[in-house]
């Protein structure tokens, strides 16, 4: 039987010969195009992730999962107080739906342990959710850089209060040994007029301190304790958060109290002083607006009778009402609206009226004091 020619092959079937195309011939006869070079294959390349998904994907080394019982906090660590609803809130979210970012931190081989660097919250809520691992990224941080780190996330966020942050900013001050405010302000990225505001907060009683970081007194309400004597801050601090007094209102009365002349050393005193500028200053209703323009009105007839004594007080109750200063414009409109208000009115509606008729005769009483006319 004749050889079969290299290019054919018998079909075991039918028994009959054919050529075999190109495309059949084993890959070592198949014809080379000249300036090709066969394709080779790396190690690398065997475990290299194709999938479309994974274009523009780099996988990171330093992610793992560990074990609760390993991660500790920061001791450093910026905030000193959680809030407990908001971590109960996190505790609820993380039995739902797990951690959904990884917390950060770093490794401590004296003590073979990982020291929180970002994400305590997320640890405590975990571990009230009962979980035993929580998934982390591993860094090495140095030690300064670890500090400005968390403030900047924390002053980014506005995660943290204002007594935490002036604790922060001065360790972060020695860290830096001893630099410049400017240069700590410059180095966590806040103005110099902000990084004062904070470390202002550091310097009120611990009762206010307190209030600030169980966040029932915000750092704009406390603006208003500041330069008062340290029986005024507490009362005034205390009136705040059991009063719910908005910050505008509580400024006026730290003004009033800075340029008072009638302050007390007493605990019991200071607390009766700021109750009576509070009533002075948040009127709710007729009756209350009533009493302030009594207690104004009478102050003026002081001042309009030559008591300098009247005078100061006079000056504590324009700055707790937020009285604009005079201007004759200003005086004219009001003499305007009081013309209108009573275009209607006649003695018969007046003598109805007692205390109406009253005040408008205090106040007949120092107009013409003022002018000359007594």
């Amino acid at each position: 039987m004749p050889d079969k020619p290299a290019d054919e092959f018998e079909d075991i079937l039918t028994g009959r010969r054919t050529r075999r195309t190109p495309a059949q011939r084993p890959a070592a006869e198949q014809p080379q195009r000249p300036g090709r070079a066969r394709r080779k294959f790396t190690v690398d390349a065997l475990f290299t992730d194709t999938r479309p998904q994974a274009v523009g994907v780099q996988d990171l080394t330093e992610a793992k999962t560990i074990a609760l019982d390993r991660i500790e906090p920061d001791p450093d660590q910026p905030r000193r107080s959680f809030d407990e609803a908001r971590l109960d809130e996190l505790t609820d979210s993380i039995r739902k739906e797990g951690v959904l970012q990884p917390i950060v931190v770093r490794y401590d081989g004296e003590r073979d342990r990982y020291v929180i660097i970002h994400g305590e919250r997320r640890f405590r809520a975990s571990r009230q959710a009962g979980l035993e691992a929580i998934p982390a990224l591993v860094r090495d941080v140095p030690e300064h850089r670890r500090l400005i780190q968390q403030l900047m996330e924390n002053i980014v966020r506005d995660d943290l209060n204002a007594v935490d942050r002036a604790r922060a900013l001065r360790l972060l001050k020695e860290q830096m040994d001893d630099a410049p405010w400017e240069d700590v302000a410059a180095e966590v990225g806040i103005r110099r007029s902000r990084l004062f505001q904070l470390l202002d907060t550091g310097k009120l009683p611990e009762p206010a301190q307190e209030h600030i970081r169980a966040g029932t007194l915000s750092e704009k309400q406390s603006r208003a304790l500041q330069g008062l004597p340290e029986v005024y801050q507490k009362a005034l601090g205390d009136a705040i958060v059991e009063r719910a007094i908005p910050s505008q209102v509580a400024t006026r009365i730290g003004r009033a109290l800075r340029q008072s002349g009638r302050l007390v050393t007493t605990d019991e005193g200071a607390r009766d002083h700021v109750a009576e500028l509070l009533d002075l200053a948040i009127v709710a209703g007729e009756d209350a607006r009533a009493a302030q323009t009594d207690r104004l009105l009478e102050s003026l007839g002081k001042v309009a009778a030559g008591d300098d004594a009247g005078r100061e007080a006079l000056a504590e109750i324009a700055a707790v009402l937020g009285t604009p200063k005079y201007t004759p414009s200003r005086v004219t409109r009001s003499v305007g609206e009081l013309a209108q208000a009573l275009s209607h009115a006649d003695r018969s509606d007046l003598d109805a009226d007692p205390a109406l008729r009253d005040r408008l005769r205090a106040l007949a009483a120092i107009l013409d004091r003022l002018t000359g006319s007594q």
